[in-house]
C-alpha cells in the first residue's frame, strides 16, 4: 500500500510537471501570442505573416500561428483553441468586420488580452479587445480619390470608373470603398460603371475584369482595392488587345514589388501604401499588454504613395 501511495504521488507530480511545461500562461518568461492570420491571398499577406513570425522570434515571443484561409469561421475556432491553450495574447486580423463579440467575449472571460491588426472589427463593446494597430482605410481611399480627381482636374468630360473591391464585409474594402467615394462623390462628372467584389485574388481580379471588358463598357479609370487584383486585371486587359496604364488608368492599393515594377513598365499609374511589416509593432504591443503597461486604443501605421518615378526609385529596397 505505502508503495502504491508513494507511486502514486510521483505520478501526480509527473503529471504537474507536464503541465507546467505545456502551459503557455503565466509563469513562463516567454509570452506566448495566438495569432489568426487571414489567409495567403497576396503578396501583401505573405509579407504580413513573414513580419509577424520573424518578429516573434526576434523578440523571444512564442507563436502559435494559425491560417484561417479567408474563411471567418476558422478563425473563430483558431481564437477559441488559443483560449484553450491558455496562451498570454491573442492577436488576429480579422477576414471581416462583424460577427465577433461572442468569441471576443470568451476571451475577455478568460482574462486573455485580445490585439486587432491591420484590420478592425465593428463591436460596439470596445473592452473586447486592447487596441487596433494598422493602416487608416479610409485615408487610403482618400489619397486614391484624390489622384483620379487631380488627373482630370478642369475637364467636363464625363470619366468612367470600373472598381474590383477587396473581399464583401472587410473593413478594407468598406473603407477604401467610402474613401474613394468621398472624394469622386463631389464631382458629378466621375460615374462608378461597374463595382464588383474581387476577394483581394490575383485571380478573381482577372476574372472579374474580363467580365468588366465583355460587357463593352467604356472604362476610363480602375481602382482596385489591392495590388495583386490590380495586377491580375492588367493581365486580362492585355489579353483583351488593350494597353494598361493607357488605355485605361490603374491605381490600387499596397505597394506591393510587383505592382511598383509595373508602374515602372508603365501599365499602372499610381500606388497608395499599405505597410504590411507590422511585425515589430505587434511584438512590442505583445510585451506592453503582458507587463499590464498602458496601450492607445488605436495606433496607425505611417506610409507613402507612389507615382511611377517614385516607384523607381523604392523598388531596390522594397522588401515585399
Amino acid at each position: 500500500m505505502k508503495r502504491l501511495v508513494t507511486a502514486a504521488s510521483v505520478l501526480t507530480l509527473a503529471t504537474a510537471a507536464l503541465a507546467g511545461c505545456g502551459s503557455s500562461g503565466s509563469g513562463n518568461d516567454r509570452p506566448t501570442l495566438g495569432f489568426s492570420q487571414v489567409g495567403a491571398e497576396s503578396g501583401w499577406r505573405t509579407a504580413n505573416t513573414r513580419s509577424i513570425q520573424e518578429s516573434a522570434k526576434t523578440a523571444g515571443i512564442n507563436l502559435k500561428f494559425a491560417d484561417a484561409q479567408q474563411k471567418q469561421e476558422n478563425q473563430i475556432k483558431a481564437i477559441r483553441t488559443f483560449i484553450q491553450q491558455h496562451v498570454d495574447v491573442i492577436a488576429f486580423s480579422p477576414v471581416v468586420e462583424s460577427g465577433w463579440d461572442t468569441v471576443l467575449k470568451e476571451a475577455k472571460d478568460a482574462k486573455i488580452p485580445v490585439l486587432l491588426t491591420d484590420r478592425a472589427v465593428d463591436s460596439k463593446d470596445t473592452s473586447l479587445y486592447e487596441t487596433f494597430l494598422g493602416s487608416d482605410f479610409v485615408t487610403e481611399g482618400h489619397k486614391a480619390g484624390q489622384w483620379v480627381a487631380d488627373q482630370y482636374k478642369g475637364s467636363n468630360e464625363t470619366v468612367n470608373i470600373a472598381v474590383l473591391e477587396g473581399t464583401t464585409g472587410s473593413a478594407p474594402a468598406i473603407d477604401r470603398k467610402k474613401g474613394f467615394a468621398d472624394i469622386i462623390g463631389t464631382d458629378p462628372k466621375f460615374k462608378i460603371v461597374a463595382s464588383q467584389d474581387g476577394d483581394f485574388t490575383r485571380a478573381k481580379g482577372k476574372e472579374v475584369m474580363q467580365a468588366y471588358l465583355a460587357s463593352k463598357q467604356r472604362i476610363d479609370v480602375l481602382f482596385a482595392h489591392n495590388d495583386d487584383m490590380a495586377l491580375g486585371a492588367i493581365q486580362a486587359i492585355e489579353e483583351a488587345g488593350l494597353k494598361p496604364g493607357k488605355d485605361i488608368k490603374i491605381l490600387s492599393i499596397d505597394g506591393v514589388h510587383d505592382a511598383l515594377q509595373a508602374e515602372v513598365d508603365g501599365k499602372e499609374n499610381y500606388v497608395v501604401e499599405c505597410n504590411p511589416l507590422l511585425g515589430p509593432q505587434l511584438m512590442d504591443l505583445v510585451g506592453k499588454v503582458k507587463a499590464g503597461q498602458p496601450i492607445e486604443k488605436r495606433i496607425v501605421t505611417e506610409e507613402t504613395t507612389f507615382t511611377p518615378e517614385q516607384a523607381k526609385a523604392a523598388l531596390p529596397d522594397r522588401k515585399y
